[in-house]
């Protein structure tokens, strides 16, 4: 009997795209999204802020056997995207288990921080 690899359902509660950042790394989040299934997997990625509806069901497709790391300034639905320098909040539902980890790379000052955190899964 195969195990089972990963979860449907995924939150990551802290997220924020810096304003701007220093030198020549660019400030950016990103959802790494690990796919151990044969099959492609097709995510539903919603993000959910502190003072307007949340943006829904944005489409994303990992590859079978493939890792894909989504850089979050990049999600968009009919032409909304995440705005910068506002908190907000991340959950992706996956059609079959996947792995999601989170990653932070802020350049905001000339000493750079690297983030990066499993998200919280729902069984």
């Amino acid at each position: 009997m195969e195990r089972r690899k990963g979860e449907l359902n995924w939150f990551i509660p802290d997220g924020f795209i810096p304003p701007n950042s220093t030198g020549n790394l660019i400030s950016h989040e990103a959802i790494c999204v690990l796919n151990c299934n044969e099959e492609e997997v097709f995510l539903e990625i919603t993000i959910y802020f502190e003072d307007r509806p949340p943006l829904k069901s944005i489409p994303f497709e990992v590859k079978g056997k493939r890792t894909k790391h989504i850089k979050t300034s990049s999600l968009q639905k009919d032409g909304e995207k995440i705005p910068i320098d506002v908190p907000y909040a991340i959950e992706i539902e996956s059609d079959l288990p996947i792995i999601v980890q989170y990653s932070r790379l802020d350049t905001t000052q000339r000493e750079l921080a690297l983030m990066s955190t499993m998200a919280y899964s729902i069984k």
